[in-house]
C-alpha cells in the first residue's frame, strides 16, 4: 500500500484515541509528532504527552499502538514517547482550540 495512504489511514485510526480528561483527540490535540515507515508494512509513531507525569501514560500509549495496530496493512507499530519539544496549546489544531475555547 502507499505510504501516503497508510498515513491516512493510521491518522484515522489516530483520532479515535482520546486523553480522557480533554474531550479532543490526540491527533487534534498535536500530541502526534510524527509518523514514519521505516518498513511498508511498520509504522514508527513519535508522540507526546500533555504533561510529563501523565498517571495513564501507559495506557494512552498502549491505546494509540493497539488501535494502529488495527491498521490495514500494518504489522509493527512502535511508538516513541518524547517531551522534547515540550506540548503547548500552540501544537493544537484550531478545531482543537475552538473545542477547549482557546483563542477565542
Amino acid at each position: 500500500m502507499e505510504e501516503n495512504v497508510l498515513r491516512s489511514l493510521v491518522i484515522e485510526k489516530l483520532c479515535t484515541v482520546y486523553d480522557p480528561e480533554i474531550p479532543v483527540n490526540i491527533w487534534e490535540l498535536g500530541l502526534i509528532y510524527n509518523i514514519e515507515f521505516p518498513k511498508p508494512t511498520e509504522v514508527l509513531v513519535t508522540m507526546t504527552l500533555t504533561a510529563p507525569g501523565c498517571p495513564i501514560a501507559d495506557e494512552i500509549i498502549q491505546q494509540v499502538h493497539d488501535t494502529v495496530k488495527l491498521t490495514e496493512g500494518i504489522e509493527t507499530v512502535t511508538v516513541n514517547l518524547v517531551f522534547e519539544p515540550a506540548w503547548g496549546p500552540d501544537k493544537m489544531s484550531e478545531v482543537a482550540r475552538l473545542e477547549l475555547g482557546y483563542g477565542l
